[in-house]
């Protein structure tokens, strides 16, 4: 387990260079899901449905935290990324431009969900 926690973090600087070179006016807000985890995409909207059920697989460390803890999985994805570590709100034509530039620095990406128009502001994580 140490070695999952003390692991060193990946920059993703070179990757957002390429992105803010070629995709900046397409960008519609960025969020790097620490401190709030999924739910602070809605510190960042006055309104909409922000729905994400393509969400890469749970890491095995926050499996055992869970386990270990007995913490629900809703508190989990309130306070823990649960993997999904850097956010890009845009379009799907952007998006597919934004994946093939993290494949080119080995890093898988992919479309977690969208936004839908609604009067509210809330989250649904399936």
């Amino acid at each position: 387990m140490g070695k999952m926690v003390l692991s060193p973090t990946r920059t993703f600087l070179p990757i957002m260079m390429r992105i803010f070179a070629e995709y900046q006016q397409q960008l519609k807000g960025i969020i790097h899901c620490t401190g709030g985890a999924q739910t602070k995409c809605l510190k960042f909207m006055d309104r909409g449905h922000v729905v994400k059920d393509n969400l890469f697989e749970t890491p095995r460390l926050f499996e055992l935290i869970q386990q270990a803890s007995g913490t629900q999985w809703k508190e989990m994805y309130e306070v823990f990324n649960m993997g999904n570590l850097l956010e890009i709100f845009t379009d799907g034509s952007t998006a597919k431009g934004i994946i093939d530039i993290a494949a080119e620095f080995g890093v898988e990406a992919r479309i977690i969900g969208r936004v839908e128009d609604d009067p509210a502001k809330r989250l649904t994580v399936r």
